[in-house]
């Protein structure tokens, strides 16, 4: 059977929607709030791998603290924006819905559909 956990910011409108697709299709994930229950790099690490996407590639570059924080100049190097995600969890692209061994960002929300 298929789990799924959804990194969630309930502030979010898209990942309101997309925990209301899910539910929808009958599914309850596990719900992470990441900015009460910040990531850890393995988990992060592991998302990047489900996703099949490089750091930069689900990073909010529009959000505030990417800018004060002068991240674009680091966009290349994986490892220095997966500290930065640790750091400003805000940062992190939302919603991630992750089954088994694959990962979604809710982006739009119907995205959600591929991993049902």
């Amino acid at each position: 059977m298929k789990e799924y956990t959804i990194y969630h910011n309930p502030r979010c409108s898209k990942s309101r929607q997309t925990l209301q697709l899910l539910r929808e299709a009958g599914v309850e994930p596990i719900i992470v709030e990441y900015l009460k229950k910040p990531f850890e790099k393995a988990e992060l690490k592991k998302l990047s791998q489900l996703l099949g996407l490089r750091p930069k590639e689900f990073v909010r570059k529009v959000e505030k603290d990417f800018k004060d924080n002068n991240l674009a100049q680091h966009l290349e190097d994986d490892d220095k924006i997966m500290e930065a995600m640790l750091l400003f969890p805000k940062i992190v692209e939302r919603p991630i819905v992750v089954s088994n061994t694959k990962a979604v960002i809710g982006r739009p929300p119907e995205n959600v559909h591929k991993l049902i």
